[in-house]
């Protein structure tokens, strides 16, 4: 079992995610003494005469002074079991961006619903974000469960109108889990709850805990994006040209067989540096540098694959978009795309479909896509770059679009098509 889990949280306005997490915080004694003083102290300023635990996370002053999350907040804590790092993300409809953000990289989303209010627009939105952005496992955190008196029928409701709504989006019952609790209290957050009988699963915690993630994609074609070159140039090192940067995807040993996109030239690994000394392999996710038997031309951006199973090289790409900027998108736009560590020009071709996710169907040619808008989008490059599909290699398969003149975001891209 991975002893790190990344996990995002989702949800509507007020459903109690920064109350949740801060229980979770709280609950696995994560929080420092004065930490703990100071939102004691603050609550008491706000008349309560418990601990509110949504301030441990919500920590810019317009957040805790309008009762919003209006940023992606990092959290890390630990039990015996495991670590967890944690994006807390916002609820609120024009943020929704900023949930794609946090949860590019979890492994496991926790989506909360009032249990007052049940699946909502929102609810079914995130829902459909974190399907396009492959994140494999999903909990419903069903909370305030107190404030409809742990009634077992109307958890029992919500928790199979959604499981239903996961699996249209391609999720197998296995992967999500409905789960009762009340924040607030802490009931089935890291403790079972006596007045729930009725559930007989596991806490969130447990689940956290517990739920089988995999581990990174060592298996996959080699995929290394090069940052920088490195040329001593020094009397100890005069010829040293080592290729330095993180592994995307895979695993490399010295006497593999790669080649350097988009060139196309191929070499071998003749040794593999780090800060701590050489090693005989690495896999994804290690930062190392790669030295190769041949002399050859190589600069930043260039991608370094295995020679047996490339990617594809090529000036168009089909993808699918994640809206994030107020400026609407129409063809025809000049933009730049960041794909690893290499920038390029664009054009934007054709606008294919734009992704309704309420109804989970897809509307032709659409014309513009507006902010939080996802859509299925033909760019024209003005350099070759190598990618692969999102779903087989997703650090390779991502990149952001980007506004020339201000250097702005615009938009998160998924190599292929994500949805029909």
């Amino acid at each position: 079992m991975s002893s790190l889990l990344r996990l995002a949280t989702a949800g509507s306005v007020d459903d109690g995610k920064s109350t949740l997490v801060g229980r979770l915080l709280y609950d696995t004694k994560s929080v420092l003494a004065d930490q703990l003083d100071a939102v004691t102290r603050a609550s008491v300023d706000k008349g309560l005469s418990t601990p509110d635990l949504s301030l441990l996370v919500d920590g810019l002053r317009s957040e805790r002074e309008q009762g919003i999350t209006i940023d992606v907040a990092y959290r890390y804590f630990a039990t015996p079991r495991r670590s967890f790092v944690l994006a807390d993300t916002p609820g609120h409809v024009q943020y929704t961006r900023n949930t794609v953000t946090g949860a590019s990289t979890a492994q496991l989303a926790v989506l909360l619903v009032d249990a007052r209010k049940g699946v909502i627009e929102q609810t079914r939105r995130h829902a459909a974000v974190l399907a396009l952005l492959g994140v494999p496992n999903l909990v419903l955190a069903v909370n305030k469960i107190d404030l409809v008196g742990y009634d077992e029928a109307t958890f029992t409701v919500i928790a199979e109108e959604f499981a239903e709504h996961a699996a249209s989006l391609g999720y197998e019952r296995g992967s999500v889990l409905a789960v009762p609790v009340s924040a607030l209290v802490g009931d089935n957050v890291a403790e079972k709850s006596a007045k729930t009988p009725w559930y007989s699963g596991p806490t969130l915690l447990e689940h956290l805990e517990t739920v089988p993630v995999a581990p990174d994609p060592h298996d996959s074609a080699f995929r290394f994006p090069v940052q920088y070159v490195i040329r001593p140039r020094t009397a100890d090192h005069p010829d040293y040209r080592g290729y330095a940067g993180q592994i995307a995807a895979g695993t490399v040993r010295p006497g593999d067989e790669i080649v350097v996109l988009p060139q196309g030239i191929r070499s071998r690994v003749e040794g593999i540096d780090t800060a701590d000394g050489p090693l005989a392999e690495a896999g994804a996710g290690t930062s190392v540098t790669l030295l190769l038997t041949d002399d050859v031309d190589i600069s930043r951006g260039d991608l370094i694959a295995a020679a047996d199973r490339q990617p594809t090289v090529t000036d168009e790409i089909t993808a699918t978009l994640c809206w994030l900027s107020a400026k609407a998108l129409k063809p025809g736009a000049r933009v730049l795309v960041k794909h690893g560590t290499r920038t390029v020009q664009a054009l934007v071709g054709e606008l294919h479909a734009r992704f309704d996710e309420q109804t989970l169907s897809s509307v032709d040619d659409p014309g513009t896509l507006e902010l939080n808008d996802i859509g299925r989008v033909t760019l024209r490059l003005a350099e070759e770059i190598g990618v692969d599909d999102y779903g087989v290699s997703p650090r390779t398969g991502a990149f952001l679009v980007i506004d020339p003149k201000d250097g702005d975001t615009l938009a998160a891209g998924l190599v292929g098509e994500r949805f029909a």
